[in-house]
């Protein structure tokens, strides 16, 4: 077999969000879409989740939720990382709380250890990579606690989300132009963090642009496109960095393929009042955009391609 050009791991996340969720999700690996999961412990489905992980022997990590829902901790009772009604505080609300100045550092770093042993209980192992619910894990004064906490479990790889050729992609509403441009900035803030703590991720990361309808498979080839390209001088600096960032092994090595995680959101749309992390699930989770990326994602034409161009899917422990 041909060496590899790109070692390519398909992260499906938010495994456990409800059962239709795992069930589209483990389609999609049996049809060779995804080669990865990554789990939300305290989503209503998780055990289901992680069963089903263990009968398809699916490489799994952990979805560190701050986020979302309930928490998995029952220390954190009246604390900063719930609102009012007892719940997490939402996308943007553990971004304002946390920009307040509010948010206690010590709580946040309780819960990540609680959602870790909660992992070891439901699936038997220690993650083999760990990333954050709608990456909160790059935020500012989080990265450094979520870091120490890998560290000290011994979970070495993680995501670091910065895009290349994001910038040009101009279907992207304002809104979540600005919200990719806040979380790339984050995230190259963390690599030091990452860096000095051990941590190591993939050499380049995709799936900002390619969610729900905006993935198909001329965008994916657009994304992947990057990717085959980046030892050029295509790629804007950011992201050159990263991957000079992890030079101190055999990365400058022409013939060692490049590593890449795409991060997707396959599945079957949930029902109304049923998934989510304790709280209901949210619209996306409901909308066929789910069901359209499990479809694109396994389409003959997206597996070829992968084939043709030495994009070679694996999980984490294959780096």
């Amino acid at each position: 077999m041909p060496q590899p050009k790109v070692k390519l791991v398909v992260t499906g996340d938010d495994f456990g969000y409800c059962e239709r969720r795992n069930r589209g999700i483990v389609d999609c690996f049996k049809a060779g879409g995804i080669s990865n999961v990554s789990l939300l412990v305290n989503a209503v489905s998780a055990k289901h989740a992680a069963d089903l992980a263990k009968r398809y022997h699916l490489p799994i990590g952990l979805h560190a939720n701050l986020s979302e829902g309930l928490p998995v901790s029952q220390e954190l009772k009246g604390s900063t990382l719930l609102n009012k009604d007892g719940f997490l505080h939402g996308k943007m609300g553990f971004r304002e709380v946390l920009q307040s100045g509010q948010l206690k550092m010590s709580e946040v770093e309780v819960e990540l250890r609680a959602q870790i042993n909660h992992f070891y209980e439901l699936v038997g192992h220690m993650p083999s990579h760990m990333d954050g619910h709608q990456h909160v894990h790059v935020l500012p004064e989080v990265r450094e606690v979520f870091a120490r906490v890998l560290s000290d479990f011994g979970i070495t790889y993680t995501r670091v989300p910065v895009e290349p050729g994001l910038k040009f992609c101009t279907f992207l509403p304002s809104h979540l132009q600005d919200f990719y441009a806040q979380v790339e900035k984050d995230a190259l803030e963390s690599v030091e963090v990452f860096h000095r703590h051990g941590i190591r991720w993939p050499d380049i990361y995709l799936g900002l642009s390619t969610m729900g309808k905006n993935m198909s498979i001329s965008n994916l080839k657009r994304a992947l496109g990057f990717t085959l390209e980046a030892r050029g001088s295509s790629l804007d600096d950011g992201v050159t960095s990263l991957i000079l960032t992890q030079t101190n092994d055999n990365k400058t090595d022409s013939y060692q393929p490049l590593t890449a995680e795409l991060m997707v959101h396959p599945g079957y749309p949930s029902h109304p009042h049923q998934g989510g992390c304790g709280d209901g699930p949210d619209d996306f989770s409901q909308s066929t955009d789910r069901l359209h990326e499990l479809n694109t994602l396994r389409d003959p034409l997206v597996l070829s391609y992968y084939r043709q161009q030495g994009i070679h899917l694996c999980a984490f422990k294959d780096f």
